[in-house]
């Protein structure tokens, strides 16, 4: 982390870059450190290891940017650029000479206001724009790559483990973010749908319908500029992108429902039938949303172990959490 630490300090001023970066802003993520200059975006890996994501190399660094250049390339061709290396010789410079100290993913700056979420908080978002997202969607899904490999991803054994395990990890919020009665209907409702929905899943991997998706499709990875630009798509593990291109779908109209945005999206669904010819699709579309909201649930409730957060934060997760539990209720009732 030493080196990285230098590699930070040194981004943070203006001979570290090729070009003149105007006035330099930094955010950070729990996996990135994003230097945001005034044409270009920089991202660099954090060097962690969380199991599921594995950045603890310099060589798996490197690789990491570059496989996400090339995911996001598929939405977003004109705004992922280029994987560059950070060097060090008397001084640390991007595509600088020296020994390489580190990589960084480089992106065209966008307007952060036109993120599709603010756009929604503001009524900016129209059927027009819908329908549009509609189409990139169903067009990147016709041609994501599969193969045997990948479809095994929506077969229900692994549908299955990757449920159980998030009733497994939510057991300790019982009662916290989730009522004993609510974690117990959905269980139920989600493991028939699965025991009686067999036939089913079976034609999906059958019909080609597991592909590599996006894997983080919401609001907030979307901008709508003269362009829309998908953004984003995991690239640290491949197990979250390998799924039913239902799961991709039914994450952004979750997440329109859980913004009360129903209106908006139901016409996202109903458009995205139309360009795809999915006629399966609005069998699964519950069982999905499900998926997502409980997801979305079981990972904010991690925040009330954060002993970095304050208890105030808490208790907004705690809020926040629940109300994502309460939407994965209204679907399961739909199972």
């Amino acid at each position: 982390m030493q080196v990285q630490n230098q590699v930070i300090e040194a981004l943070l001023k203006p001979e570290a870059y090729p070009q003149d970066p105007g006035k330099i802003g930094m955010i950070q993520t729990h996996i990135s450190f994003v230097f945001i200059t005034k044409s270009f975006v920089y991202k660099v890996k954090k060097a962690v290891n969380f199991g599921f994501l594995d950045f603890s190399t310099l060589e798996k660094r490197r690789f990491f940017c570059e496989k996400e250049l090339e995911l996001n390339r598929r939405l977003c061709p004109d705004i992922y650029l280029e994987v560059t290396s950070i060097n060090k010789e008397d001084t640390i410079r991007i595509n600088g000479s020296g020994e390489i100290i580190e990589y960084a993913l480089k992106m065209k700056r966008l307007p952060q206001e036109k993120i599709m979420s603010l756009l929604l908080k503001e009524n900016r978002v129209g059927k027009e724009t819908i329908d549009e997202i509609a189409a990139i969607v169903a067009d990147f899904h016709s041609k994501a790559q599969t193969n045997a490999e990948i479809s095994q991803y929506g077969s229900l054994k692994i549908v299955k483990t990757n449920w159980d395990e998030n009733f497994l990890q939510t057991q300790k919020y019982i009662n916290q973010t989730i009522p004993q009665t609510e974690f117990q209907f959905i269980q139920n409702r989600v493991n028939n749908f699965m025991d009686n929905n067999e036939v089913l899943f079976k034609a999906r991997i059958a019909g080609n319908r597991i592909r590599d998706c996006h894997g983080d499709l919401h609001s907030g990875n979307i901008f709508i500029t003269d362009k829309i630009c998908i953004f984003d798509a995991i690239e640290f593990n491949d197990r979250f992108r390998y799924s039913d291109v239902a799961a991709d779908v039914a994450f952004l109209a979750m997440d329109l429902d859980f913004q009360q945005r129903i209106d908006i999206s139901n016409y996202f669904i109903e458009r995205y039938l139309v360009y795809s010819k999915d006629q399966q699709l609005n069998q699964l579309l519950d069982f999905y949303k499900c998926y997502r909201a409980y997801v979305r649930g079981k990972v904010i409730s991690f925040k009330l172990d954060d002993p970095n957060i304050t208890s105030q934060e808490k208790e907004v997760a705690t809020k926040e959490a629940n109300a994502y539990f309460q939407l994965a209720l209204e679907y399961a009732q739909n199972l």
